[in-house]
């Protein structure tokens, strides 16, 4: 075979070539990854694309915590405020209950009551940024809103502990905390557990249980409506929509009501989920709000309502308001009582879930920065230059291709433009 001048020139550009391309490609990991493309390493390359997924999702997590802590940080102080106005308005209803009272001090009580009641409310409607706080995923809109006129909502009886165990169905799990008061033609006050449509005298369920050791409706109530359905007659902030009659004994009875300001809650039941870790939403950990319904429970008049009001308790505390304001302290000393203890207990309640949910996006932040940091680390390992590596070689490419310039003069045959010259 013969060898041409021109094959040895060309071989030796394909080898010069080719030792500059390993040189380049090496001084392309001056930037400090030895991974550009999926040709540099083809295993690698998928392990780094795996990694650099992982830690964007690890960063969306941390994300969602920081924020999460932010908004349950700004909602618990807002709570810790409520339950300080609480304790305030219960301490000021014990001093309603007081009967060397005159009619003056308690419309001057009612007023701080008030105050206290539009202070909550107020403060119910924290915002973090331009998001309302307790307005479940309809946090756009200003939650909680106190009408300007006084509605005809419907009297209760909050039953006390006591009470409530006695009046509460052990055989069928019916729990009663509270009885719809009924005014009669005699002049006396009665009670139904709209439960079942029982119907007790007052007297009965203030004193006379006392005197009984089991509870036998059928022949210690006074009558009964079972059809009797609360939602028949008020809406579910207990603002009374129709009228309602019915005769016991010769008497006639028909609903109680007073005139009083109600809380209306324009949020919903929803919640506002911010997932830090993969795999399905838990609502138990994974919720960074409480909703009104949270806050203020339910009652008697959105029981039988598809969605609860969200305001039970705040209209409960208007409910004293109203009572107190009409110089009742015997019902303050009773019922007053145990309506600002319920709405107490309602809202430590919902900061107990409230901490707990705290607690464990705190316990998410420590592990999402140690699983960041081993992520990075393993990016490290894959993808970061060898720098001591790429230094020697670099100075062997760079070796070679200064040799094989220095050889390629020597040895390559000159052309004719040489020989002329």
């Amino acid at each position: 075979m013969r060898i041409s001048s021109t094959m040895m020139t060309g071989n030796y550009l394909k080898q010069l070539n080719g030792t500059y391309e390993q040189y380049t490609k090496l001084m392309e990991q001056s930037d400090g990854s030895k991974l550009h493309r999926s040709s540099d390493n083809a295993v690698g390359y998928s392990k780094y694309l795996r990694f650099q997924n992982s830690l964007s999702t690890n960063e969306q997590f941390q994300g969602n915590v920081k924020t999460a802590i932010s908004w349950m940080k700004t909602a618990d102080s807002t709570l810790v405020n409520v339950t300080d106005l609480l304790q305030t308005f219960k301490a000021k209803v014990e001093q309603a209950s007081n009967s060397t009272n005159n009619a003056s001090d308690m419309k001057d009580i009612a007023k701080e009551l008030l105050s206290s009641v539009q202070e909550q409310v107020a403060d119910m409607n924290a915002q973090v940024g331009d998001r309302y706080l307790f307005s479940g995923q309809s946090d756009t809109t200003m939650p909680f809103r106190i009408t300007d006129d006084k509605k005809d909502r419907g009297e209760t009886k909050t039953l006390d502990e006591a009470q409530a165990s006695f009046f509460s169905d052990v055989n069928t799990g019916g729990q009663v905390t509270q009885m719809l008061k009924l005014t009669g033609n005699d002049g006396n006050d009665y009670y139904m557990n709209t439960q079942n449509g029982y119907i007790f005298t007052a007297d009965f369920v203030n004193n006379g249980y006392k005197n009984e050791t089991t509870y036998n409706a059928a022949t210690q109530s006074v009558g009964q409506d079972a059809s009797f359905k609360v939602a028949d007659h008020f809406d579910k902030y207990g603002v009374k929509t129709a009228d309602y009659t019915t005769t016991v004994n010769g008497v006639e009875l028909s609903l109680a009501t007073t005139k009083q300001y109600i809380v209306e809650y324009h949020g919903d039941s929803k919640y506002i989920s911010m997932v830090k870790k993969t795999g399905g939403v838990d609502q138990a950990t994974d919720a960074i709000n409480v909703t009104g319904q949270d806050v203020w429970g339910t009652d008697i008049f959105d029981c039988d309502n598809d969605v609860a009001s969200g305001t039970a308790m705040l209209n409960q505390l208007l409910y004293s308001v109203a009572k107190i304001d009409s110089n009742d302290y015997h019902w303050a000393g009773s019922d007053g009582m145990t309506i600002a203890d319920a709405a107490h207990a309602s809202v430590l309640g919902s900061q107990t879930k409230m901490a707990a949910r705290h607690q464990a996006y705190t316990a998410s932040t420590r592990m999402l920065t140690t699983q960041n940091e081993a992520i990075t680390g393993d990016i490290s390992d894959v993808s970061s230059t060898d720098v001591a590596y790429l230094a020697t070689k670099l100075m062997e490419y760079q070796t070679i291709y200064s040799m094989s310039l220095s050889v390629g003069a020597k040895i390559l045959p000159g052309s004719l433009a040489d020989y002329l010259n």
